[in-house]
C-alpha cells in the first residue's frame, strides 16, 4: 500500500510514501502523519490511499500516525478540498487553514509558584519569627501584607536569586503556603452591564424569526440575507434562532468582523448562553486554542463566536452559520494562501453540511446584493430600527465653499461640526468622529525643495506619528526613530505637515473642547482587544465623551447615548483605483452614520467632504441604499466587473522591476485570446507598486459568467498556466494567486 502526502508548503505536488505493515489498519485519508522529507522529518497530510504506485524508484516510508491525529469529518474534508480547488491552493496549506498543526501539538501550560500568607493554627510555632534570616524576613513581611491573596514568587527576586527556596523554608516554619499554578492567562470575554430585557419583536423582526426558524428545522441547504438597518435588532434575532438550533440539538456558528470592536455582541451572547459558547480569535494563546478547539470537538461548546477562522471549527451536526457584517473586508484573508473569503466559506460548508446560512448586514455586498436579485438568497428586511428609533437627520459640509468663506485652508472641523459637537457636550450627550486615516500627517515634505520623506522600502510616504515621534510605513511595517532636522536633498529645515490622521484630529479636538473627555481607537492606540474593550466599556459607562477613530468603529457598536457622528472627510479612499473604492467608501458612511441616535433620542450625522456632487456621498447621505446599488450594479455590467464576471488578480513580486515586468509580460503574451469571454488586464504596476523591497506587477482575468458560470474555466485556465509558472525556478521571483480579490490595490 502507498500514501499520496501533501505537506504543508507552497508546492502542488503530492509525494508518494510507503505505508509499512504496522500502520495501513490505522491510516485514513485526511490522517497526519510524520514523513521523511530531506533531511527533516516533517507532518504530513494523508491525500489518498493507492495499491500500486508508478513511481519506478525506492520510496521512503511513512515514519508514523500522529499520536494526537484528529482526524476532520467527512464535511470537513470536503471543505478542504474545495477551498484547495477554489483558492488554487496546495492541499496541505488548505488542510493546515482547516486545522492547523499547532492545535494538534503539546502545549503543556506554563506553570508558576505562588505563596500566601497563613494565620495562625495548630503547626503555628511563636518562635518561627525570630529565626528567620533578613531576606526570609524581607520576604515574609511582603508577604504578610498581602493577607489572603497568592502572590507570584518571582516578584521577590529584587530580595533573592532564588525566592521559591526561601518560600519553602517559610511553608516548613508553616508561616506561608506554596501553590504551583497554571500561567496561561484565562480567556478574556469581553461584557458590558447592559442587558435587553423584556424584548418585544415588531412585525418584520417576526416574519424574519419565523422564517429563519422553518429553514433551520427542515435540515437542508438554505441561504438568506438578513438586511436590517443599523439598529434594527439583528443580534437578538440571532439569539432567538439560535436558541431553536440548540434544542434541535444542533451547533451555531457566527462569524463576526473582530472579536475586539464587537465585544457587545460576544458578551450579549455570553449572557445568554454561558459555557455553551466558545469565544475564537487570535488574542488565544497556543494553549487557549488548543484546549477551545477541543472544546468545540467533542461538543462541550455548541455555539462558536469568533473572527474568519472561526468557520472552519469542528462542529458536529452543524445546524446554522451567521455572517454578521457580511460586507466588511477583513473576512477576506490576503495572506498566507490560502486566500479565501469566510463568508463564501461559509457558503460552501452550509451546502456541504444542510443546514441554514444567514448573510446579515446593513450595507450587504454587491455580490450578495446580487444574489438577492437573482432570487438565490431568501431575503428578509429589517427597515425599522429596534425600538422605533428614528434616523438620524444628516447634514453634508461642503469643505470647498467653507474654506471660500473663511479664507482657511485644510478645514478638520467646520463651523457646523464644531456647533454640534458644542451642543452635544452642554447636553452631556457623546459624540463618534471618524476619520479614517491613522498617525498625524500622512505626508511630510520639505517646504523648500518638495521632497518628500520615504520609505525606500515600499516607495511610498511615511506617515508621521507625533506621540510616538516617529515616521511609519503603513505597508511594510518600517519604523524610523530619526528626528527630522535636514532635508536629505537641500538640507532645509522648513517642513509641511500634509494631511490629517488621527492623532492630529485628536489634538485639535483636545485644544477646541479641553474640558471635554476624548479617547481614540485605532491600530495605534488598540495594541491588542484587551485596550481596546476597555477604552469601549469606559464610553459605554460615559467616562468619555467623544470617542474618535478609523473605520473600526464605524461597525458594531450599539450605544444608545450616541446623538452626534462627524465624519471628518468622507471622500477618503473614494478616488482609489480600485473597482470597490466606491462600494466601500458608501458602506463606511452608512455605517457610520447608523451608530447615531439608537436610543430616545435622534441623533445627527456631519459629512464633511470636497465632492458635495459625488453620487456616492448622495446616496450616503439619504441613506438610500437600493437605489445606489441599482446605480452601482448598471455600472459594473457596463465594465464587466464583478457581479458579472469572475475576477482573479496574478501578483508578480521581485527585487528586480525589470525582471518582474519581463516575467508578467511573457505571461500575458503566451496566454492572450485563450478563450472567448476571458479578458487579460495588464500587466502594470500594482496602485503600491513596491512593498518592502519588492517590485510588483499585476494581471487582472476577468472571465464572464455568461460565456463560464461557474468558474471553471478560468479555474481551469490558471490551473494549467500559472501554476505551472510558480512551480518554475523564477529565480528570485514571485507569483501570488488571488481568486476573488477584494482590492486591486
Amino acid at each position: 500500500m502507498f500514501a499520496e502526502i501533501s505537506l504543508p508548503i507552497s508546492s502542488f505536488q503530492t509525494f508518494t510514501y510507503s505505508v509499512p505493515e504496522n500502520l495501513k489498519k490505522s491510516l485514513l485519508v485526511g490522517s497526519r502523519v510524520k514523513v521523511p522529507f530531506g533531511a527533516r522529518k516533517v507532518s504530513g497530510i494523508v491525500v489518498s490511499l493507492i495499491e500500486e504506485s508508478a513511481f519506478a524508484g525506492n520510496l521512503k516510508s511513512i515514519i508514523d500516525v500522529d499520536d494526537n491525529t484528529l482526524v476532520l469529518s467527512k464535511e470537513l474534508w470536503k471543505l478542504v478540498n474545495w477551498i484547495s480547488h477554489y483558492y488554487v491552493t496546495p492541499i496541505g496549506l488548505a488542510y493546515n487553514t482547516v486545522l492547523p498543526f499547532s492545535l494538534l501539538s503539546n502545549h503543556s501550560p506554563k506553570q508558576s509558584w505562588f505563596v500566601r500568607y497563613v494565620a495562625k493554627n495548630k503547626s503555628y510555632n511563636s518562635n518561627a519569627y525570630e529565626e528567620l534570616s533578613p531576606k526570609q524576613s524581607l520576604i515574609f513581611k511582603a508577604i504578610r501584607e498581602t493577607p489572603s491573596e497568592y502572590i507570584k514568587v518571582s516578584r521577590f527576586k529584587a530580595i533573592s536569586s532564588n525566592p521559591i527556596s526561601i518560600c519553602k523554608a517559610l511553608e516548613k516554619k508553616h508561616l506561608v503556603e506554596l501553590e504551583k499554578r497554571n500561567q496561561d492567562k484565562a480567556i478574556e470575554e469581553p461584557s458590558f452591564k447592559s442587558l435587553k430585557k423584556n424584548i418585544s419583536y415588531n412585525k418584520e423582526q417576526l416574519v424574519a424569526i419565523k422564517s429563519l426558524k422553518t429553514a433551520i428545522k427542515s435540515g437542508i441547504y438554505s441561504p438568506n440575507l438578513l438586511h436590517g438597518v443599523t439598529g434594527s435588532g439583528k443580534t437578538e434575532i440571532f439569539i432567538e434562532i439560535i436558541k431553536t438550533v440548540k434544542k434541535l440539538g444542533k451547533c451555531s456558528i457566527v462569524l463576526i468582523p473582530e472579536i475586539s470592536l464587537t465585544s457587545q455582541i460576544a458578551g450579549r451572547f455570553k449572557q445568554v448562553f454561558g459555557d455553551d459558547m466558545a469565544l475564537w480569535h487570535s488574542q488565544l494563546s497556543k494553549l487557549q486554542r488548543a484546549k477551545t478547539w477541543r472544546d468545540i470537538n467533542d461538543g462541550t461548546c455548541k455555539i462558536v463566536i469568533g473572527a474568519r477562522s472561526a468557520i472552519f471549527s469542528p462542529v458536529k451536526n452543524l445546524g446554522l452559520i451567521i455572517v454578521d457584517e457580511e460586507h466588511d473586508s477583513s473576512y477576506k484573508q490576503d495572506s498566507p494562501s490560502p486566500r479565501y473569503h469566510a463568508r463564501d466559506v461559509a457558503i460552501m460548508r452550509s451546502k456541504i453540511e444542510k443546514c441554514t446560512v444567514v448573510l446579515s448586514s446593513a450595507t450587504p455586498s454587491l455580490e450578495t446584493f446580487y444574489n438577492y436579485k437573482l432570487k438565490k438568497y431568501n431575503y428578509l428586511t429589517l427597515s425599522k430600527r429596534y425600538g422605533d428609533a428614528l434616523y438620524p437627520k444628516v447634514r453634508v459640509v461642503d469643505l470647498i465653499d467653507e474654506s471660500k468663506e473663511t479664507g482657511k485652508l485644510n478645514i478638520t472641523i467646520s463651523s457646523l461640526l464644531q456647533e454640534k459637537i458644542e451642543k452635544r457636550l452642554i447636553d452631556k450627550e457623546q459624540i463618534l468622529l471618524i476619520q479614517n486615516r491613522r498617525g498625524f500627517s500622512p505626508t511630510v515634505k520639505c517646504s523648500d525643495c518638495g521632497t518628500v520623506v520615504m520609505c525606500l522600502a515600499c516607495k511610498t510616504p511615511l506617515t508621521f506619528h507625533k506621540y510616538d515621534n516617529n515616521f511609519k510605513c503603513h505597508i511594510c511595517g518600517f519604523i524610523s526613530f530619526k528626528n527630522l532636522e535636514n532635508c536629505n536633498e537641500c538640507f532645509s529645515q522648513n517642513f509641511s505637515y500634509i494631511g490629517t490622521g488621527t492623532q492630529k484630529v485628536e489634538e485639535l479636538i483636545q485644544k477646541t473642547f479641553p474640558n471635554a473627555r476624548v479617547a481614540r481607537i485605532d491600530h495605534d492606540s488598540s495594541k491588542n482587544s484587551s485596550s481596546t474593550i476597555k477604552v469601549l466599556q469606559e464610553f459605554h459607562d460615559g467616562e468619555i465623551d467623544i470617542l474618535l477613530g478609523t473605520q473600526m468603529i464605524a461597525k458594531g457598536l450599539d450605544f444608545p447615548e450616541i446623538t452626534l457622528v462627524g465624519i471628518i472627510n468622507a471622500d477618503l479612499g473614494l478616488h482609489i483605483p480600485d473597482f470597490r473604492s466606491s462600494e466601500r467608501t458608501f458602506q463606511l458612511i452608512y455605517q457610520a452614520a447608523g451608530r447615531s441616535g439608537r436610543g430616545k433620542k435622534r441623533g445627527e450625522v456631519v459629512i464633511q467632504t470636497y465632492d458635495k456632487e459625488n453620487l456616492v456621498i448622495n446616496a450616503a447621505s439619504k441613506l438610500n441604499l437600493k437605489d445606489y446599488y441599482n446605480n452601482m450594479l448598471t455600472d459594473r455590467s457596463i465594465l464587466n466587473y464583478p457581479p458579472y464576471s469572475w475576477v482573479s488578480k496574478i501578483e508578480f513580486l521581485g527585487p528586480d522591476v525589470k525582471s518582474v515586468f519581463s516575467l508578467s509580460s511573457m505571461i500575458r503574451n503566451k496566454f492572450f485570446g485563450i478563450y472567448k469571454g476571458l479578458e487579460i488586464l495588464g500587466p502594470a504596476p500594482c496602485f503600491k507598486e513596491k512593498v518592502n523591497n519588492k517590485y510588483r506587477f499585476q494581471i487582472i482575468l476577468k472571465s464572464l459568467k455568461k460565456y463560464d458560470s461557474n468558474s471553471e474555466k478560468l479555474h481551469s485556465f490558471i490551473s494549467k498556466n500559472f501554476i505551472e509558472h510558480k512551480n518554475q525556478i523564477m529565480g528570485s521571483n514571485k507569483i501570488n494567486i488571488h481568486i476573488d480579490p477584494i482590492s486591486m490595490i
